[in-house]
Order: structure tokens, then C-alpha cells, then sequence
């Protein structure tokens, strides 16, 4: 037995109201991905027009049609609203209300002045648009996620094709005035596709929140919670396996008496400095370079393709520079140096532990010849 059109709504009202669901139930596994509260957001009025528009079916009164016709462009405004807010993590109420309007206006106009047919070629087009409007969102974003995103932008896409083939068949049928809905094999393949669509975009979306909480493990794995730099674990699994030349330098720093500055002004002001000189390592970065926290106070710059004599440069920029800085801590003027130990790789090549032991080595060698210094390991050029 044939499903009736009354029968095919129903469906898909469900399914949108699953969806919407079960996106909340996501968003509450991890708030910062926005984007999930406003899709479902969205669905909620797509589900109100979908049975909304159910009564128009069984009687064609404008008034229905044109709350389902308002009610559609809410959501899926708010659906491309939430594609943008995944690539962008921004809200754009210009896009919100260019698609509300812009819908309302070439739909609910039309079906005021009675001109139903005209108001149905317009509803499908411009839902149509918005649709497309999202796909293009996620297709952007593609290079974050690459298999569901691929999988949401072609669904996205395949759905809006359907609200364009009810369009050009209503156009193609030339009636400006209905007095019915729409009843044509456009609107049944456009429902169907509506409903896997759904189900589709649902599955993937969830999929894409999976990928980016393992993405967001990964990243915490591997990064200092309070600097944001590198950590320790990230810097060996960079360079552990790989053998240092001359053109490859570590400098190692360590912020000079940092106890005394959590003693006198707290853990907080500690963090602060912390924070700072980590910012004016950063300043010195270049795209082949990295820098990393090592632990407590002390960091390490590791310098690729580099000119001889560079790495001591970069170590006396930085220190002469964190000296020169005044940190405002409860309102009083603070500065704090660091001392620094500089070690190159050789011809033969050394290994990351290596480099690293004897710029430790020239670190300590600074502090114990006073402080706010660079030194070299210069006995490693005659290995």
C-alpha cells in the first residue's frame, strides 16, 4: 500500500524532531560547539510549519500557508546560520534576517494577493538557496573533517536540488493560482529525500561532533593548558626521532628567581609572567621554528633551517626584550629576566636529546655566571 502525502509529513516531522533531539543531547557533551543548539534551534519551527502545512493540505487557507511559509524561513535561516557558526564560530544575525525576509517577502506577498502558485515557486526557491548557502558553509570547513563534512555538503545539496525540482515544476506548469498545495511527483520525491536527508545529515553531524572532540584530545594532549604553547610530550614526538646539523639550534630558557616571584606576588602573578614570556617567544617564531613549555619555568625554542650564529641572536633579542618589559601586577611595575642556553647540532648529526642535554647544560652555566645571560655550548662544534 502506497504511503499517503499526509503520512509522508508525519515522517518527516518525526524525524526533524528526533534530530533536533538528539543535536541538544550532543551540544550537552560539549557546550563549545554552539553550532549544534542552533541547528536543532532551527528544526523546532521547520517542525511547526511541516504540520502547519499538513493543515494547509486539508484546507488551503492562506493563513496556513503562509505561517508554514514564515516558519520555514525561520529555520533554515537559522540552519545556514548554523553552518556559519561551525566555520566561524560566530552568530550572523545578517544572515538570519536576509533569509527570513528575503523569503517572506517573495512567498507571503504573492499568497496575500492570491496568487498561491506564485507563492509556492518562491518558497521552494528561496529554501533552496539556503540550503545551498549551508552546504557551501560545510564545504569550506571541509579540510577540518573531510569525510562527514563531504557527506553533509552533499546531502545539503541533494536536499536543496529536490526543493528546485518542485520549483521548476511548478514554473514549468505555468499556474500563477492553485487554490490547493502543491500535488505533483516533485513534492513526494522532495519529501523523500528530505526524510534520508535528515536522517543523513543527523548521522554525520553526530560523526563530525565525534571527530571534533578526538580532534580537541588530541590538540589538549599536546599543548601547555596555561601558555598554549607546545608541551614537553609534543616537542619529542616533533624532533625525538630526527638527527640535529649545524642548521638546527634548541635554546633553552629559564626565567630567572620565578620562586621568589611566586613568593612575593602570588601564584597568580606567576602565571602571568608565565603567559607573558611565552607571548615573547612566540614574537620570534618562524614557520619552520617551534617553541614549547618544558615544565615550570623553563622553555625551548628549537630553530630548523638556520643561519650559524642565529640561534644566539634569537636568545639575546628575547632576553633583551623580556628584560625591557614591565609587568603591572596589583598595580605595582614588575620585570624579570631569563638566562638562556644555546646548543647547535654538528656535520655528523645528533640526536634531539643530545641538543637539548647540552643547551640544559649552557642554561645552567648562565645561571651560575650571574644570570639575565645567553651562553653556548660551544664544545659541540668539535664533534
Amino acid at each position: 500500500m502506497l504511503v499517503d502525502y499526509n503520512s509522508l509529513l508525519l515522517a518527516l516531522g518525526v524525524s526533524a524532531s528526533c534530530l533536533a533531539v538528539t543535536l541538544v543531547g550532543s551540544w550537552f557533551s560539549r557546550r563549545p560547539d554552539t553550532f549544534l543548539l542552533t541547528c536543532s534551534a532551527g528544526l523546532v519551527p521547520i517542525v511547526g510549519g511541516i504540520f502547519i502545512y499538513g493543515s494547509y493540505v486539508d484546507h488551503p487557507r492562506p493563513m496556513f500557508a503562509i505561517l508554514t511559509f514564515v516558519l520555514f524561513f525561520i529555520g533554515f535561516a537559522t540552519i545556514w546560520v548554523a553552518g556559519h557558526q561551525f566555520r566561524t564560530r560566530r552568530l550572523s544575525k545578517a544572515r538570519f534576517l536576509f533569509g527570513c525576509l528575503g523569503g517572506i517577502a517573495v512567498s507571503a506577498g504573492p499568497m496575500l494577493a492570491g496568487y498561491d502558485g506564485l507563492a509556492f515557486m518562491g518558497d521552494n526557491i528561496v529554501i533552496c538557496l539556503l540550503l545551498l548557502l549551508t552546504a557551501r558553509e560545510y564545504w569550506i570547513s571541509r579540510r577540518e573533517a573531510p569525510t562527514p563534512l563531504y557527506g553533509i555538503t552533499a546531502l545539503y545539496t541533494l536536499t536543496s536540488i529536490s526543493f528546485a525540482l518542485c520549483a521548476a515544476v511548478l514554473i514549468a506548469d505555468g499556474k500563477l493560482v492553485l487554490g490547493h498545495a502543491p500535488d505533483n511527483w516533485a513534492e513526494d520525491v522532495s519529501l523523500a529525500v528530505c526524510i534520508a536527508g535528515m536522517t543523513g545529515i543527523g548521522a554525520l553531524s553526530l560523526a563530525l561532533h565525534q571527530w571534533r572532540q578526538a580532534a580537541l584530545h588530541r590538540q589538549e594532549a599536546i599543548t601547555d593548558a596555561l601558555t598554549g604553547l607546545l608541551n614537553r610530550r609534543a616537542l619529542f614526538d616533533l624532533y625525538g626521532h630526527r638527527s640535529f646539523g649545524p642548521s638546527m639550534a634548541v635554546i633553552i630558557f629559564d626565567i630567572d628567581r620565578f620562586k621568589a616571584i611566586n613568593d612575593q606576588h602570588g601564584h597568580a602573578a606567576g602565571d602571568l609572567v608565565l603567559r607573558l614570556f611565552g607571548q615573547e617567544l612566540s614574537f620570534e617564531l618562524r614557520s619552520p621554528d617551534t617553541v614549547a613549555r618544558l615544565g615550570g619555568e623553563e622553555f625551548a625554542l628549537v630553530l630548523d633551517n638556520t643561519l650559524p650564529g642565529r640561534a644566539e641572536q634569537v636568545a639575546e633579542r628575547v632576553r633583551d626584550a623580556f628584560a625591557a618589559r614591565s609587568i603591572v601586577i596589583d598595580g605595582k611595575s614588575l620585570t624579570c629576566t631569563v638566562s638562556a642556553g644555546v646548543a647547535t647540532g654538528t656535520v655528523k648529526g645528533l640526536g634531539f636529546d643530545d641538543v637539548l642535554r647540552a643547551a640544559d647544560k649552557a642554561l645552567y652555566e648562565a645561571k651560575r655566571n650571574g644570570r639575565n645571560r645567553v651562553e653556548v655550548a660551544a664544545y659541540l662544534h668539535a664533534v
